[in-house]
């Protein structure tokens, strides 16, 4: 088996082509490789088709057969793209931020048709939050516990126009979406009773 003698390793860029165990046949471009853990990373052709894709694989090599080196890069990899810390930072901030709000709610006691809500809402208007078990929305307006929208209280205005509107779409999807995931499929009937 390739790369299993010390002081071997592929390039990053090579084509490689591996043989797994179990008669798989996987080629693709070396994307990252890691003599210790005898992991190799490949890009392949896209499994969907498409062809702006690709398909990461990660190979155990202990778990291969057969490794063949199509072409062996030898010039040095371009660098590798800068990442933009900040906003990292703040997307990590902001995930973790709604895992904890998620976790208050759940235990808080909050149903889960108030979790959802609370989702859908958050989607379009991030300036929400839980107070005790209710919804405040924009700090204008708060849905309280069964969270319908007549429980949406606030200075008449705008905004407490669209949260019902936000609120009354969401139970008007879930009931849809219940209503077709309950209804048994109906068969067709066609009547054998001829008219004269």
């Amino acid at each position: 088996m390739a790369a299993t003698a010390p002081g071997e390793y592929f390039s990053v860029g090579s084509n490689v082509s591996c043989l797994t165990c179990l008669g798989q046949q996987l080629q693709g471009e070396v994307v990252a490789f890691d003599y210790q853990s005898k992991m190799l990373i490949l890009k392949c052709a896209p499994s969907s088709g498409k062809p702006n894709l690709s398909d990461i694989v990660l190979i155990n090599l202990a778990c291969v057969s057969e490794v063949d080196i199509i072409n062996d890069r030898s010039e040095t990899p371009p660098p590798l793209a800068s990442l933009n810390i900040n906003k990292l930072s703040i997307r990590a901030r902001t995930e973790k931020e709604d895992k904890l709000s998620l976790a208050y709610a759940v235990s808080a006691g909050v149903s889960v048709d108030g979790q959802q809500l609370f989702q859908t809402i958050h989607k379009t208007i991030k300036d929400c939050k839980w107070q005790e078990r209710n919804i405040i929305v924009m700090d204008d307006v708060v849905i309280s516990p069964p969270y319908q929208a007549e429980n949406c209280k606030g200075k008449e205005g705008s905004a407490l126009s669209h949260v019902r509107k936000i609120v009354e779409k969401h139970f008007k999807d879930a009931e849809s979406q219940k209503s077709v995931q309950h209804s048994p499929a109906q068969p067709a009937h066609k009547d054998s009773a001829l008219t004269s």
